[in-house]
């Protein structure tokens, strides 16, 4: 198998686990979702911690707290993923997993507008006419609606602002989500002791499933950056879409949660803007990957 097959088995293998999820969590459902994202945040710190003292690489955590610009940064990374794992658990915890998933098809092209905004990047056609899909989506459900709908545009909104962080901050993804899970963790083992165990006690089952989400939390990531390495940007951009597509699947199919006529048109214009977005990042990619073929015949020409 080359490493690019490899690369892609490990992203649709994160992806699934990611769409998946909300299966878990809502068997969790007799536990306060505070309460499960205390646990998440304790195992999964000691997961990552694991990590790094089995690579020898501990010490490096030091390093993410060693500049004020960085620390800024890991707090702001840390109140967004913590803000977004927490509507996330509850979402599905209380019947609107299919709200969730939306959230999780907007980011994406909020993260590209965002790219615009903060950093100057340049939007092509397309990617314009896939927000504006998006946005049309999120008036289309809100009128439905008749409310704004919170759960995906502050799933959206948080995971955005969390990659425009770590953005910011000069450290790979094992080492700079254990720092932000470090920063958390006062507060989690603070809700953990003035909850008496914070449903760590009511049964082993809870117990296990409870710890075991550490590794459902740390394990899909190391398989994200493993792919990072060996998929194109954009192959990674449109495999990322299988999270999401699971997520409403398992809502609609799974949990039977109402699917009425205004998420029909949410959704349709959002797969619109999913298809134009992916076309789009394919096309680009196509065009790099001609352009550097083309650098290279030049450079061996020249020598």
């Amino acid at each position: 198998m080359t490493e690019a097959a490899k690369g892609i088995l490990a992203m649709v293998s994160a992806c699934v686990v990611w769409g998946l999820s909300g299966i878990y969590y809502n068997a969790l459902s007799h536990v306060p979702p505070e309460q499960v994202l205390s646990h998440r945040a304790l195992w999964s710190f000691l997961f990552f911690a694991g990590v790094l003292l089995f690579q020898g690489r501990i010490g490096t955590l030091t390093a993410a707290f060693t500049s004020r610009r960085s620390t800024l940064f890991l707090v702001l990374a840390t109140a967004m993923i913590s803000l977004n794992w927490f509507v996330f658990i509850s979402s599905v915890q209380t019947g609107y997993a299919t709200e969730a998933s939306l959230g999780y098809y907007i980011f994406p092209l909020l993260s590209v507008l965002l790219g615009r905004l903060v950093f100057g990047e340049q939007l092509t056609r397309a990617q314009v006419a896939a927000v504006g899909l998006a946005a049309l989506a999120v008036a289309v459900l809100s009128f439905g609606l008749g409310a704004a709908p919170l759960i995906p545009l502050v799933l959206a909104v948080s995971f955005a602002l969390y990659g425009v962080a770590k953005k910011q901050i000069p450290l790979g993804p094992v080492v700079s989500v254990t720092a932000e899970v470090l920063l958390i963790l006062p507060v989690a083992l603070a809700v953990i002791w003035f909850t008496g165990g914070a449903g760590f006690l009511d049964g082993t089952l809870t117990a296990v499933m409870l710890a075991f989400s550490g590794i459902l939390t740390g394990l899909p990531l190391i398989l994200f950056s493993y792919a990072a390495k060996r998929v194109r940007l954009g192959t990674v951009g449109v495999l990322q879409y299988l999270n999401p597509t699971l997520q409403f699947l398992v809502a609609v199919l799974i949990f039977a949660e109402p699917f009425t006529p205004w998420h029909s048109a949410a959704f349709a214009l959002i797969w619109s803007a999913v298809a134009v977005f992916s076309f789009s990042a394919l096309r680009q990619e196509r065009a790099s990957r001609r352009a550097a073929m083309a650098a290279t015949g030049v450079s061996a020409q020249i020598r």
